[in-house]
């Protein structure tokens, strides 16, 4: 169990340092969104509290890798999930909870617990870069 957590983690930490990499590429290209995917953006959409100012000032091209970095989160998350616990994170959304309350009350086993966790951090990571590359953009001008 800690090996698998661990190679995921290894793998997070490369994809990241690639992404960091090479600023210029988008992150991701559009998906078609499953049901509980689409649930869950519009969730984050609705609630969405910005960590700083700037995020409102984004680029259509910085909105659209921010909601790249959300889809993937939504799909890895749902990976980890079985069917039922995929169905009561939709209903915690529906009721008005927000992605980390709704996974919050899901009964999730310790292993899944931890890809969770390194798939909401490592998602902060990759929307902290994209912010991160928006104030150097206006920090140039």
């Amino acid at each position: 169990m800690a090996i698998h957590l661990k190679k995921w983690l290894s793998v997070f930490a490369a994809i990241l340092a690639l992404v960091l990499s090479m600023p210029g590429i988008a992150l991701a290209a559009p998906v078609q969104l499953h049901t509980i995917s689409g649930v869950i953006f519009a969730q984050t959409t609705k609630t969405a509290s910005y960590s700083n100012s700037s995020e409102i000032n984004l680029t259509p091209l910085q909105r659209q890798e921010l909601q790249a970095v959300r889809q993937r989160r939504n799909r890895e998350i749902e990976a980890v999930l079985s069917t039922s616990q995929r169905d009561q994170l939709n209903h915690n959304l529906r009721a008005g909870n927000n992605i980390k309350q709704a996974l919050e009350k899901l009964n999730l086993q310790p292993e899944q617990q931890d890809f969770v966790k390194a798939i909401m951090q490592f998602t902060n990571l990759k929307m902290k870069a994209i912010s991160s590359r928006h104030l150097l953009k206006i920090a140039e001008k």
